[in-house]
């Protein structure tokens, strides 16, 4: 009997509307245009899931991992206005309250207790607990990005805001922040209070340019601030105002996504349109610190440029462009066409704690990795190449670490996956037309990436340095999938 042969046609890609984490990294929502879910961070794992037909949002925010969230329409067909923000409590399925403006709204962050809403000149703050009233509100410059950062360490006060000129950031010091639930099971750790000075900075003058992020650690005691040309970040101290350390990310311009700080306020990372990850140490007495220019020893005795004497990232991660195309043979061999238009590589991270194996010889120790969401529903866990380096193994109490925890290479102690869960022991390669082959334990499905990277062009000779380096890049522990409305 003769078969008709059959060509695959692309797939419909997932697209991810507004992805986020909650203050503590422990779960994240994800909006589609068929609804919205919440995951575990790590493991991944799905939650809840609610189907939402008459329309979609914008924008999903958790409060910690308790049952409310905050919800925000948008899109082609937004679910609410965009001029108003819906409290929703998922545990009984149902909105619990609106709050409704005069304007789009254009950004919210929350912490127990407390809502703040970002308007395009306006941050408005509101108090809950029983009812929802309105606190306060501050004017701001132009802020179409409706940038917020809030302090959500228990006894934190701080909530940063853009000031009323380009560039500037305003303080502003909430009352303290609530402690979480005791939990009898669990002995609770008692919250150090920050110690302000009697005056502290109200105001500071982050960049000339405007700005694009702000980001805070839980304890509020830093700042991060990028601006619009997306090559330095520099990081503040709340306290007095002054500027803490400044880092760089490339020469040419970018659109910074995002900040995080790692919890112990010991590292950043930085991503960007890119499609690059970065990561940069903030201890000044590291020995095996950030990256610098050959000619930064010699600053003490010349008079350099400013170029020279800034510092890099120490470790990064690329992610793959996404690709519209799969291959279902266990070899892959489809890529993406040249003329295909690649998507911006737009995603979110955040740190984690992971415990190290069972069998190890210090069971409470814990390495922290990264988690990377792409808005083309990928989940990618990273680990830092000094966490994969055996010979460093000195831990350091959270006050006075510098170095991120280490642990044995992750490829050995890995458990197996089933299913669409796939595990990748070794970095994944760059280049144009390059691929990752699934492991073993892994189904016949591959990833292509295209020979196209948008805007990559300018970071070869930055990557070459790297390469050079070695034990740059960050690994690529895991990689699933999200956000699928069929298969989750």
């Amino acid at each position: 009997m003769h078969l008709a042969r059959h060509s695959l046609t692309a797939t419909t890609p997932t697209q991810i509307l507004d992805a986020r984490f909650d203050n503590d990294c422990k779960i994240f929502t994800a909006s589609t245009p068929t609804g919205y879910t919440v995951y575990s961070t790590w493991p991944l794992r799905l939650l809840r899931k609610r189907e939402l037909v008459n329309g979609t949002l914008a924008m999903v925010l958790p409060l910690h991992t308790t049952s409310l969230l905050f919800l925000l329409g948008g899109g082609r067909s937004p679910l609410y206005p965009p001029n108003k923000v819906i409290v929703w409590d998922d545990a009984l399925g149902r909105e619990v309250a609106e709050l409704e403006f005069r304007e789009r709204v254009r950004g919210m962050v929350c912490r127990r207790g407390w809502l703040i809403v970002a308007l395009r000149r306006r941050v408005v703050a509101f108090q809950f607990g029983e009812q929802i009233q309105r606190w306060k509100e501050w004017d701001t410059c132009d802020n179409q990005r409706g940038l917020l950062a809030l302090a959500s360490a228990p006894l934190a006060t701080l909530l940063a805001i853009p000031g009323l000129q380009t560039g500037h950031v305003h303080f502003i010091h909430l009352p303290p922040c609530a402690p979480p639930p005791v939990n009898p099971l669990k002995p609770t750790p008692r919250p150090t209070p920050h110690s302000h000075t009697k005056h502290p900075k109200e105001m500071i003058i982050a960049h000339e340019s405007a700005l694009t992020t702000l980001s805070v650690p839980p304890s509020g005691r830093l700042l991060a601030t990028t601006s619009s040309r997306g090559t330095l970040i520099r990081i503040w101290d709340t306290h007095t105002g002054n500027l803490a350390r400044e880092f760089r990310r490339g020469t040419d311009r970018a659109v910074i996504y995002g900040v995080a700080f790692k919890r112990d306020e010991s590292e950043i990372c930085v991503w960007s349109d890119k499609g690059t990850i970065h990561v940069f140490r903030l201890g000044v007495n590291d020995g095996a610190g950030n990256r610098q220019s050959a000619l930064a020893p010699l600053s003490p005795f010349f008079r350099l440029h400013k170029y020279f004497d800034s510092e890099w990232s120490y470790a990064h991660f690329r992610l793959p462009s996404p690709s519209s195309h799969i291959s279902l043979s266990p070899s892959p061999s489809i890529t993406a066409p040249k003329d295909e238009t690649i998507e911006d590589e737009r995603c979110t991270v955040c740190w984690i704690e992971v415990p190290f194996p069972e069998h190890s010889s210090e069971p409470n120790r814990v390495e922290h990795q990264l988690v990377a969401l792409t808005y083309s529903g990928g989940w990618y866990r990273l680990a830092l190449p000094s966490a994969m380096s055996p010979s460093s193994n000195t831990t350091h109490p959270p006050s006075t670490i510098l170095t991120p925890s280490v642990a044995p290479s992750m490829s050995s102690s890995l458990p197996p996956t089933t299913g669409s869960p796939r595990s990748y022991p070794s970095p994944l390669p760059r280049g144009p037309g390059s691929q990752v082959k699934p492991s073993s334990a892994s189904s016949g499905y591959g990833i292509s990436t295209s020979p196209r990277d948008k805007g990559k062009g300018r970071d070869t000779d930055k990557d070459k340095d790297e390469a050079r380096d070695g034990g740059r890049r960050c690994t690529l522990v895991e990689f699933r999938k999200f956000g699928r409305w069929d298969g989750w």
